[in-house]
């Protein structure tokens, strides 16, 4: 046996559930090291995709003798543009080379297409990774029965919150917002399937996030997004979010939540940070600054418009002045002053001309 000599295997593939199942077991683990791409210095990873454009774009200008290029076709600037989109994603930049050889079409005016709209995804979407995506989800999904309607609403739901919320949270925090929502669940079971689309840390404080804008102009757009089980309505979702962070600090927002003696000033507070976090933490603070924000991205036509309205005048009857104490102690008091905006705009939005319950003028 001393005679065999060592063989490694190098094994690549998306992080499905079978796979990093499978590569937990135990008498596996001792004797593999797990990377991932993400993980990698973003540096070294741009600097091998713009290669890759460079040598993609000029194999493209040298084989199509249909068609005349200038001496700098690509240019630099056209690279950078490109490689600024990828953002790390070697898909992005063999979906983007596909796309621009086509052959009905002028790679000129294709990468054109690309260049001139630097935060659309449509055609690059168009052109296979939208295809992708649907592969990835029906893959995620393939033991599932269309009609587990409970599922799928689930998967809605946190992934929703995941592409909508304006600040990440951890699964740890956005499992505390979510379940005011009234459907109790495990996260991560709702999460499961979706690590090769989502990056899920294996820590439940650290933020989960998105690896590119695609996913979720994919997944928000009923042109691109065609199976209805994966299509997040972002109207519908900034709903469900407004209320989970209504419904939150409805539960969590009491009178002196910090628990300070007297009537100190902030700096005055040396354990600030540990009472914060003990006593306020990631899910309420982010209720506290962006419910607003949520409210504003709801239409004027929305059918739950009187839902809200019912539900802002008893925030601002009830809740106003423990909100305020959080955003100072959190020290974000400004943000009042934009989520009154918001409120003022959003109304405006519904027909109720300026309209804002008495109740916040008479209590400021």
């Amino acid at each position: 046996m001393d005679q065999i000599p060592q063989v490694k295997f190098f094994i690549t593939g998306r992080p499905e559930p079978r796979i990093r199942s499978g590569f937990r077991l135990e008498s596996l683990r001792p004797i593999t090291e797990v990377l991932k791409l993400h993980d990698v210095e973003r540096s070294l990873v741009d600097a091998d995709i713009k290669l890759f454009f460079g040598v993609g774009l000029n194999d493209i200008a040298k084989t199509r003798s249909d068609c005349e290029f200038t001496e700098s076709w690509p240019s630099s600037y056209d690279i950078d543009v490109l490689c600024k989109k990828a953002a790390g994603l070697f898909i992005y930049a063999s979906t983007v080379v596909k796309f621009v050889a086509s052959p009905y079409h002028l790679p000129t005016e294709r990468l054109t297409l690309i260049i001139l709209l630097p935060q659309s995804t449509t055609h690059e979407g168009k052109s296979g990774i939208d295809l992708l995506y649907t592969q990835v989800l029906e893959q995620a999904f393939r033991d599932v029965d269309s009609d587990e309607q409970e599922l799928y609403s689930r998967f809605k739901l946190v992934v929703g919150a995941v592409l909508l919320l304006f600040h990440p949270l951890s699964r740890k925090a956005l499992s505390e917002l979510l379940r005011t929502c009234g459907t109790p669940f495990h996260l991560s079971n709702a999460l499961r399937s979706l690590h090769s689309l989502l990056l899920v840390p294996r820590s439940e404080v650290d933020p989960i996030r998105i690896f590119h804008k695609f996913f979720p102009d994919f997944l928000t757009d009923p042109g691109r997004c065609k199976d209805h089980r994966f299509f997040v309505d972002s109207s519908v979702r900034h709903v469900d979010i407004l209320f989970s962070c209504l419904s939150l600090m409805k539960e969590r927002l009491r009178k002196n939540i910090c628990n300070l003696i007297g009537c100190p000033t902030l700096r005055e507070v040396k354990d600030l940070t540990a009472r914060r976090e003990a006593n306020i933490g990631n899910a309420l603070e982010y209720a506290c600054r962006f419910w607003t924000k949520h409210l504003a991205k709801i239409p004027g036509d929305s059918p739950h418009v009187n839902r809200v309205q019912e539900a802002i005048d008893e925030f601002f009857k009830k809740r106003l002045l423990l909100w305020i104490e959080v955003l100072s102690l959190m020290e974000n008091l400004n943000v009042g002053i934009y989520a009154l905006h918001d409120i003022d705009q959003w109304y405006l939005s519904v027909s109720c001309v300026g309209y804002l319950p008495k109740q916040v003028f008479m209590r400021i």
